[in-house]
């Protein structure tokens, strides 16, 4: 039977150990650089590859094929918008998930956008998801999810945190893109098709440059938008 020594004891490890808990995280946080008002670099990920498909439907098939497409769209038209841009592969590769990380903490002011497909038991689940771990990264994570959203036929499952390994050891802004359920009939067919595919990369293009410029921004010189952006934050 549990003494009243032995239960006082027991509070006291478990209060410590929370406290270590919560200050870990909050370390980890500060380590966060916020650059989403400042980045040159955009790190672009294409979810899985090589021996990783993730996700094989029917409808859409594999998943680390329509990463690809997109990821790539995605750089070409970042770099149309004068961002330098680094992908983590650019072919039919395995990256392992800690030098994904790794590839973006290298970089110098930058943020990461990792781009997936998601899967369900269930044929009827649909729509787009935006994942974020940093609070740093929220903003840049609503801001895509709301251009998602102006896809037709887009269903909102909303933006969320999530302990993903490429979020957590982020040092910049991160976020994690669900481009659609490769299970559902709809959008694993509309996945396979490169209009789709351009359109995506197209909306989360433009919510990267209105995140670094402001709204309205999007293919219009990066220079005038820096101008615009500069004669904002301090009006004559």
């Amino acid at each position: 039977m549990e003494t009243l020594m032995s239960r006082f004891i027991r509070c006291l490890l478990v209060s410590a150990a929370c406290v270590f808990l919560a200050s870990c995280g909050t370390v980890r946080e500060a380590n966060v650089k916020d650059t989403t008002r400042t980045f040159t670099t955009v790190v672009v990920d294409a979810g899985h590859g090589g021996k990783d498909n993730g996700a094989f439907r029917r409808y859409g098939g594999a998943e680390k094929n329509a990463t690809l497409d997109v990821a790539t769209r995605l750089a070409a038209k970042l770099r149309e918008s004068q961002f330098r841009v680094v992908m983590t592969r650019s072919n039919d590769v395995f990256i392992p998930l800690d030098e994904r990380a790794a590839i973006s903490n290298s970089q110098k002011n930058a943020i990461f956008v990792s781009v997936h497909f998601n899967d369900s038991g269930r044929r009827g689940i649909r729509g787009f998801e935006t994942y974020y771990h940093s609070p740093v990264a929220r903003p840049l994570a609503y801001r895509i999810q709301q251009q998602l959203m102006t896809l037709p036929g887009a269903s909102n499952r909303g933006v969320k945190t999530a302990n993903f390994r490429v979020l957590r050891k982020a040092a910049y802004p991160a976020v994690l893109v669900e481009c659609g359920f490769l299970s559902n009939r709809k959008e694993g067919a509309a996945a396979r098709s490169a209009s789709r595919r351009d359109d995506l990369a197209d909306k989360i293009a433009e919510a990267i440059v209105d995140e670094r410029y402001g709204k309205g921004t999007y293919r219009v010189p990066a220079t005038a938008a820096a101008d615009s952006a500069a004669t904002s934050a301090h009006p004559e």
